[in-house]
């Protein structure tokens, strides 16, 4: 089984950035376990600050993939392009978000995504992708 991990936005400062938001470890280290947890999945990991790029990574794996795991950040609340390309690909998507977005500012609490995603797991911290990774496996 093949699944993606796309981080957006601000991702790359996991670790480091409002570590009482988003915890102390980086994205890489968590990977790590992830793919210890995981032996049996191949998990790949991209990380962009840019919209297209992501878009291009959904469009790159979105028909061979067996799923996709996707944190967009802030554009989820923003991007009708990366909505759009979650709703052309055939992968099933897993939105996933840190943080619970409901609990924090208003803009926050529409997502452009979640009317094409399989599912969304929202405020449990990293442990999302795991749950993430749980619904597909």
């Amino acid at each position: 089984m093949n699944l993606l991990i796309i981080n957006g936005p601000n991702l790359n400062l996991l670790g480091k950035r409002e570590p009482a938001i988003y915890g102390n470890e980086t994205f890489e280290m968590y990977f790590e376990k992830l793919q210890q947890k995981f032996s049996q999945v191949s998990l790949t990991y991209f990380q962009s600050n840019i919209e297209g790029e992501i878009i291009d990574k959904l469009h790159e794996v979105g028909f061979d993939f067996e799923g996709i795991i996707l944190n967009a950040a802030a554009y989820t609340h923003t991007s009708v392009g990366i909505a759009d390309a979650v709703k052309a690909i055939q992968t099933p998507v897993v939105e996933v978000h840190i943080s619970n977005i409901h609990a924090r500012e208003e803009f926050r609490h529409h997502s452009f995504i979640a009317p094409n995603a399989k599912g969304i797991i929202v405020g449990f911290g990293l442990k999302g992708y795991e749950l993430a990774i749980q619904s597909f496996v």
